[in-house]
């Protein structure tokens, strides 16, 4: 697919309402529905395992809802939301800090994700020529239109001096909502968004909050549970199969019969899908 200039009456009208709209925007991929809800997830590029673990939790939750997911491409949390929400089938779109051309893409690490999001169904866009390398006033103007185009935006980590704060900041000027993801008070990577939430952010703890925010009723939980149990994996189903009844952790690795860093790894995953859980040192199901 090649990149394509978008013209006027294509571009998506929630950025023509904004205060300075784009003059130009260069696309790669397809426009989502417009009828779609667009959701921004931004965070730290020096992510934590806890901010890592929260974007992968909350988009999982999001799985099956009329919902694009917007970021940047900055690596880590940008990155987490886009691969997570292709993951589970969400349409991605993204505003890169440059030209949407493989030589001038920023960062080159994630050159690799640009065909999997077109691939997907989703799009990159640029208000930059083709071939504009990124600068550090680049950003700031892309932060805008990621606040523009949504209805939310979703802070998951933020450092108190933070390029994603701009972006909250716009979110704001643009009567958008902002949604903050409350960290450790000893965390540096918390003192943003809990600054946010003091000032007036909602505070996110899980998807349904996530859901309600943007107008879906709060799902109920038996059918919370059913969209959890339709995709299930082989051995995932191998998993709460020898979880009928609660086993510890070793024991459940041993009886798993796989490597016990890939065993590991399933459970965390399993775990952030609220699929099973570990109390008092025992394994069990949700």
């Amino acid at each position: 697919m090649k990149i394509e200039k978008l013209a006027k009456n294509k571009f998506p009208k929630a950025l023509l309402e904004i205060p300075q709209p784009p003059e130009e925007l260069w696309i790669l991929g397809e426009l989502p529905d417009p009828d779609l809800i667009y959701l921004s997830v931004v965070g730290s590029r020096k992510f934590t395992s806890y901010g890592k673990e929260v974007c992968e939790k909350i988009i999982m939750g999001l799985k099956g809802y009329p919902i694009v997911i917007v970021s940047g491409f900055a690596m880590g949390i940008d990155t987490i939301a886009h691969k997570t929400a292709m993951k589970v089938g969400l349409q991605t779109m993204v505003f890169p800090g440059s030209g949407l051309e493989k030589s001038a893409m920023y960062p080159k690490t994630n050159i690799h994700l640009m065909d999997e999001v077109v691939d997907y169904g989703g799009c990159l866009i640029s208000e930059f020529e083709p071939d504009f390398k990124a600068t550090y006033w680049s950003f700031p103007m892309r932060n805008r239109l990621m606040a523009g185009i949504s209805k939310a935006v979703l802070i998951i980590e933020a450092e108190e001096k933070s390029g994603t704060l701009i972006t909250a900041r716009l979110a704001t000027e643009y009567n958008r909502d902002v949604l903050a993801v409350p960290g450790s008070i000893f965390s540096g990577s918390a003192k943003g968004t809990n600054r946010l939430i003091r000032q007036g952010a909602t505070p996110i703890t899980c998807a349904e909050e996530v859901l309600e925010a943007l107008g879906f009723e709060k799902p109920k939980e038996k059918e919370k549970q059913k969209r959890l149990f339709e995709d299930l994996s082989p051995v995932e189903k191998k998993v709460l199969d020898l979880l009928r009844e609660p086993l510890s952790r070793d024991d459940l690795i041993r009886a798993l019969k796989m490597p016990t860093a890939g065993a590991n790894a399933l459970i965390s995953v399993m775990e952030i899908k609220e699929l099973i859980k570990e109390e008092l040192g025992e394994m069990q199901r949700y």
